[in-house]
């Protein structure tokens, strides 16, 4: 990953002056749904470098050390030997972006991929994931173990009701000593979009969490009833898009939950070239939260070199 985001100091009076164009967002997210996606070659290729940009995710209340250990192996081999062969992709090291698991886990997680000699992060989440309704001091502690434990990107999830009661400067002070706890390790911010109430918000939100020193604003837990939507992925990236022309810190964007479909990816990775450019089409600064997405995109390309639909039998499932 790129250098950590230092942080700025809290600066009330831009927070005070956001206000969202709710109807002008709608508008800007209907004509990404209603674009045509790429074609043949093209989507393969597309297609591959999502696969790069994964977070591949379990969160789940049975996940064992064997079920962690196929994730690792998947995050490594994501899609078939054969399939890339025929792609001449075969020798590219195409890996996922990094696995997902919770602070549990990541001692399964780290001690698989070593075995599996590879290099992928562990991401875990934290912080009373995913309400975020414990104690601070349980949820900084949540946070140093992990990274004891080996987890070199931390995903915390905030506090919704300090952005819906307007507490901002108590949102940045608890944001700020979660970015301390995390160490070396990088800080990706869960906003929890669905429940914080307006777009307008969902700005504020994310400014605060990158004023605070998060290195990516991350729009979901994937638990809530409302996941990554367009709109406020939207105004998230044009938050991003604001702090880089003001501070020229460059945070990354990691939209999670909803996303299954490979048609869904390639509708993210447009959206995020055509907001930010192709300097944030890299997992440095782009990372989508995902546990089913992978198995379409495989399946995707298994029909793109075939010519036909995979049977459930044909493609190895993480």
């Amino acid at each position: 990953m790129s250098a950590h985001n230092r942080g700025t100091e809290l600066d009330l009076s831009w927070i005070s002056k956001i206000q969202v164009n709710h109807p002008a967002v709608l508008r800007r997210a209907e004509q990404i749904q209603a674009r045509r996606t790429v074609k043949k070659e093209w989507q393969a290729a597309w297609l591959l470098k999502a696969v790069t940009f994964i977070d591949l995710t379990t969160l789940s209340g049975d996940d064992t050390s064997s079920n962690i250990q196929r994730l690792c192996y998947k995050a490594k081999y994501p899609i078939r030997e054969d399939l890339l062969k025929a792609l001449n992709m075969h020798d590219k090291g195409i890996t996922t972006a990094a696995v997902c698991v919770y602070p549990a886990r990541v001692c399964d997680a780290v001690k698989a991929l070593k075995a599996a000699g590879c290099n992928i992060p562990v991401a875990s989440v934290a912080t009373g994931f995913p309400a975020g309704q414990t104690h601070l001091k349980t949820r900084l502690e949540e946070i140093r173990l992990a990274v004891e434990d080996g987890a070199t990107e931390i995903d915390v999830v905030i506090n919704r009701s300090l952005v819906l009661t307007g507490q901002w400067e108590a949102l940045y002070d608890e944001i700020r000593q979660f970015r301390k706890a995390c160490g070396e390790a990088h800080l990706k911010t869960i906003l929890a979009t669905g429940e914080l109430g307006s777009l307008t918000n969902v700005y504020k939100a994310s400014m605060i969490a990158m004023m605070a020193g998060s290195d990516f604003i991350k729009t979901s837990t994937g638990k809530e009833t409302v996941n990554a939507t367009f709109p406020v992925a939207i105004v998230m990236l044009r938050a991003i898009r604001d702090f880089f022309w003001k501070t020229g810190n460059k945070i990354g964007f990691k939209p999670a939950g909803g996303i299954r479909s490979a048609k869904d990816s390639l509708a993210w990775l447009s959206l995020v070239k055509e907001e930010l450019g192709d300097e944030w089409l890299k997992p440095e600064l782009f990372r989508i939260g995902a546990s089913t997405l992978l198995s379409d995109i495989e399946r995707q390309i298994y029909h793109h070199v075939t010519g036909r639909y995979a049977a459930y039998h044909d493609l190895p499932m993480s």
